[in-house]
């Protein structure tokens, strides 16, 4: 292939109608499962008589299972290769997400979220890792972007699809709305885990639908693209300042997200919708709104080539959007505005940041460095939704939870700006 620009970006076209299709649909089921528990609360808490406390710690749980194997995952992973290692993930969580339908006590909440996560540790990490086989650093914002889209995409389809199973199937066969949310969201995990095996390849070399000379244009970029990369010793990745620092950011990051994630619908709910249906179809408003943003974001900052300024503004338009939000809580399209502001500035900090991390290491300092980021940073989905549910317990309110959210991704945006060196992505 010639070294002609339009060649190139053909090439880069077809990898990515190959690809991104279908790790986008991956993400969907994966998201859907992690956050399902959000729609079921709206039944499940007042059936087991559970305090939003326990729903908070329950819905948080799943992060002490996805720190635990995060990085052993991420690792294993570049051991057995993407194609075994993903289905291998997908399989375990769906079968998992179903079983949450047998949950009947605060103890079997907490075991199944756990467990929840611990299968999952390793999809996300590994997803952005197999994006550095194929993508070089000035390309992978978008593609990363694309990819996350996958969670706003989640809440446009999963919202009013969650609301109208757990309306319409509520008392089916014995079992409560919510049971059947849990069985029938997990089984597409399943079935996308098991087209895994016959659809993803290991890497460049390893794609039958490439050429020789395509397979060679790809490689060269990726040996290009990682000069200058540190291949930190594994033991040195877990001492690197660098990737502690980058963990703290997206730690502050993500306290905003899952914020949104597991109490989006009880906030809709809030300004005095009812009908779980209709707060189903409210929730998807926000994910479209966010699902265009993110993307065009994204694409911003890799035609500039920057990144620090892209997350720290989108973080700031996520926080500003929350506190609007909960300041017109008693008002539905005030709030529901206000929240598609915040997600859309949440959702957008993620693909801008990660391409910081990927463009710094390479090798097993990658595949480890990346694992550890997103393994610590995602502990904020256990400390989000406790203290917002600890906070709504104490103050019969959830707006200092919010409140807290949004200083969370103010500090991150600060952060961002002040302490992370960030390397040009051209």
């Amino acid at each position: 292939m010639s070294d002609n620009p339009h060649a190139h970006n053909a090439l880069y076209r077809r990898v990515s109608w190959r690809l991104m299709p279908f790790l986008f649909l991956c993400f969907v089921a994966a998201y859907l499962d992690r956050v399902n528990v959000g729609f079921a609360k709206l039944q499940m808490l007042a059936d087991l008589r559970f305090s939003d406390t326990v729903y908070g710690v329950g819905a948080g749980m799943f992060f002490i299972g996805y720190f635990l194997f995060e990085v052993p995952s991420n690792l294993l992973m570049t051991r057995a290769g993407a194609r075994l290692w993903i289905a291998r993930i997908m399989i375990s969580w769906g079968l998992i997400s179903s079983a949450m339908m047998f949950t009947n006590s605060v103890t079997t909440f907490y075991v199944l979220r756990f467990l929840l996560g611990a299968a999952e540790a390793g999809f996300f990490p590994g997803i952005i890792l197999y994006l550095t086989y194929w993508y070089p650093a000035h390309r992978r914002a978008r593609m990363v972007a694309l990819f996350m889209s996958g969670v706003a995409i989640a809440g446009v389809v999963g919202g009013p699809l969650s609301g109208w199973i757990m309306k319409a199937f509520d008392g089916n066969h014995g079992l409560s709305g919510w049971q059947w949310l849990f069985l029938l969201e997990g089984i597409p995990s399943v079935l996308l885990g098991i087209w895994t095996l016959f659809y993803l390849d290991d890497g460049i070399r390893d794609a039958k639908w490439l050429s020789d000379d395509d397979k060679r244009v790809l490689e060269a970029a990726i040996a290009e693209d990682r000069v200058g990369q540190q291949h930190l010793p594994l033991a040195q990745v877990f001492k690197s300042g660098k990737v502690w620092l980058l963990a703290l950011v997206y730690f502050l990051f993500v306290m905003g997200l899952y914020g949104v994630s597991f109490w989006l619908p009880q906030l809709i709910k809030n300004s005095g919708v009812a009908d779980v249906f209709h707060i189903g179809l409210l929730t998807a408003i926000p994910y479209f709104v966010a699902a265009v943003v993110m993307v065009a974001a994204a694409r911003h900052s890799d035609r500039t080539g920057e990144r620090r300024w892209h997350a720290a503004c989108a973080g700031v338009v996520g926080a500003l959007g929350l506190i609007v939000a909960t300041a017109y809580s008693d008002n539905t399209v005030i709030a529901l505005a206000a929240l598609s502001v915040a997600t859309a500035g949440i959702l957008s900090t993620f693909p801008i940041f990660w391409s910081l991390p990927t463009a710094m290491l390479g090798g097993a300092a990658a595949a480890a460095g990346i694992a550890m980021i997103n393994s610590l940073g995602n502990l904020a989905g256990f400390v989000s939704p406790y203290l917002v549910g600890a906070i709504k317990d104490a103050t019969s309110s959830t707006a200092s939870g919010i409140y807290l959210l949004a200083a969370s991704l103010v500090a991150g945006a600060v952060l961002v700006v002040v302490a992370v060196k960030a390397p040009s992505a051209r």
